[in-house]
Parts: C-alpha cells; sequence; structure tokens
C-alpha cells in the first residue's frame, strides 16, 4: 500500500527507507509472535515503518537540485529492525537508528552586510551586503532587521528578500531597501542579519546601529 501511494503521491516519493529486514509487525495474537488465529485471520503486513527526509532548504525543486555537499547535514540510517518481544500490541514496534552529520560551525561570516544612511520610520532605508564567492546563495533568501537581544530567526522586526527587493548590484556588493512602513517608529538599536535559505541558518550580522 505504501509503494503504491507512493507512485500517487509526489511529496511521498521524497521520503527515504531502509530495507525491510525483518518480518511483518502485523497482525499478531496478544502478548505472543503468533500472526492473528481469529476467524479474521488477517494477512501479516508490515504496517510499521520508519521513512525520512532531509530538509536542508525550501523545496529544491523551486530551483533546482542542490549539490548535496552544499546541504548543512546529512543523515544515514545504520539500523531497522522490529522487536519481537514486546506483546501487548497486534503490532511489533519498529526501531531506526540514524546516524547525523552537520557540516563544521564557520567562523568567519559568509555575507557582510551594512545599514547605509540615516534609518527611521519616515522614509525607506537602504541595506549594502556582500557574499563571499562559494557563498550558495537563493532566491529565498532574506535579509531580517532584528532587536539588540533578539533570541531567534523568527524575532525579526521586518525582513527584504534579496532578490525581490534588489535596486542595486555591481560586482562587489549589492544593494537592498527595505520600506520605511515597517520600520519602528520608537527607534532604538538594531542589527541586520542575512539568513541563507540553503543553509537554514543565519550566516552574516551588522554591527549594532540606530533607528
Amino acid at each position: 500500500q505504501l509503494n503504491m501511494a507512493k507512485k500517487k503521491e509526489a511529496f511521498l516519493r521524497e521520503f527515504k527507507e531502509g530495507p525491510l529486514l525483518f518480518k511483518p509487525t502485523y497482525k499478531f495474537d496478544l502478548y505472543s509472535d503468533v500472526y492473528d488465529t481469529s476467524e479474521k485471520k488477517r494477512k501479516p503486513a508490515w504496517t510499521d515503518r520508519i521513512l525520512w527526509k532531509v530538509r536542508n532548504s525550501y523545496e529544491a525543486s523551486k530551483e533546482g537540485e542542490f549539490p548535496e555537499e552544499e546541504n548543512a547535514i546529512s543523515i544515514s540510517l545504520t539500523n531497522y529492525i522490529s522487536h519481537m518481544s514486546y506483546g501487548i500490541s497486534d503490532h511489533k514496534p519498529v526501531t531506526g537508528t540514524f546516524k547525523l552529520e552537520m557540516k563544521p560551525l564557520v567562523s568567519d561570516p559568509l555575507v557582510t552586510l551594512n545599514a547605509e544612511g540615516e534609518w527611521s520610520a519616515e522614509h525607506d532605508v537602504l541595506i549594502r551586503y556582500s557574499a563571499v564567492r562559494e557563498f550558495p546563495s537563493s532566491a529565498w533568501d532574506w535579509i531580517g532587521l532584528f532587536q539588540m537581544n533578539f533570541r531567534h530567526v523568527k524575532d525579526y522586526v521586518t525582513y527584504a528578500w534579496v532578490e525581490d527587493d534588489e535596486i542595486a548590484s555591481n560586482r562587489d556588493s549589492k544593494q537592498v531597501y527595505m520600506s520605511g512602513s515597517e520600520i519602528p517608529k520608537m527607534g532604538g538599536e538594531f542589527l541586520l542579519c542575512y539568513y541563507s535559505n540553503n543553509l537554514q541558518s543565519i550566516v552574516g550580522i551588522s554591527e549594532p546601529f540606530q533607528v
């Protein structure tokens, strides 16, 4: 049934599964390792399954596949088994053990960005940024305005898309605008952060500045 569903549902085809090297895990008589002896005589089935998918970016199909070496994490299955000793259900539990590998922390910023000119809610404001040559940029990258004490990437006050809101570009840097109507009128000290969709992380932070 699962294999049939994979042929019809595109999102299921993106998930992986290890080889089924264990016996069907359903349907057992309670407290035993004997398959169904009731009047229904249900066929044994591999009902309990573990599928996984590594989500490294906004669906890669929207922009073409990204090379695997650019992914921030990779996962491999090391163990996929059933546990026949459990008998309190007509299912036998299944577990999977995975090996997770993450790229090492990048100590130098991949993107350098600065708030240009005077920042105020009275007019649109400008951001200039530059990235290292090997940086895997994406149309889904964005630059957020954050208060100094922010704790999570979702704590932004407002943001600008690096492509949709771009107004100038040259060999060394690019310029993006942010709407003045979104700038806090009360002012204060803020930071700009560049969020990489491919790396699922902030990859550049500006110096603090006043609004």
